[in-house]
């Protein structure tokens, strides 16, 4: 035998060790991270917008002007920037823990994005202070990280 053949088939999936089903309401877990995207998307279109009425042009990320315009841009600059940087986590708790737990990991998961819509809007005002009109969508977290934990201990049959 090949160490080529040794590794090209299984003779067994038992080895494999335990197998992950994925419950029907999974499919609401989809459609939170698919409006999670369309959160994203809008959120961009914001700078974007932001950015051709102060006119600054790519690649520059943030203004150096810090009042007026300038300002306001970095704030909407900003939230995007925010959602980026704490979006593949949102996502892998999403993903993972719902697998046990569909249902409390996609409202967990609209949580989120609400809550984000709130920082953003608030912060879209120009007054950083009003970005915690959002902070509630950080409690979704929380749901998503006991839900994740909980695939994690079943997988590692620790309950």
């Amino acid at each position: 035998m090949t160490a080529y053949s040794r590794y090209s088939t299984f003779a067994s999936f038992s080895d494999l060790g335990p197998v992950v089903e994925v419950k029907p309401g999974y499919g609401y877990v989809i459609l939170v991270g698919v409006a999670s995207g369309f959160l994203l998307s809008w959120q961009a279109i914001q700078v974007g917008k932001m950015r051709k009425k102060t006119g600054i042009n790519y690649p520059i990320m943030y203004s150096q002007d810090t009042t007026g315009d300038g300002h306001l841009f970095n704030c909407y600059q900003r939230v995007h920037q925010n959602t980026l940087e704490g979006y593949p986590l949102f996502l892998m708790l999403l993903f993972t823990g719902g697998f046990a737990h569909p249902i409390p990991s996609a409202l967990g998961g609209a949580l989120w994005i609400v809550g984000k819509i709130a920082y953003s809007l608030g912060y879209y005002t120009g007054d950083p202070k009003k970005r915690v009109r959002g902070a509630f969508g950080n409690l979704a977290l929380l749901t998503l990280t006991g839900s994740s934990i909980a695939v994690a201990a079943r997988l590692l049959r620790w309950r």
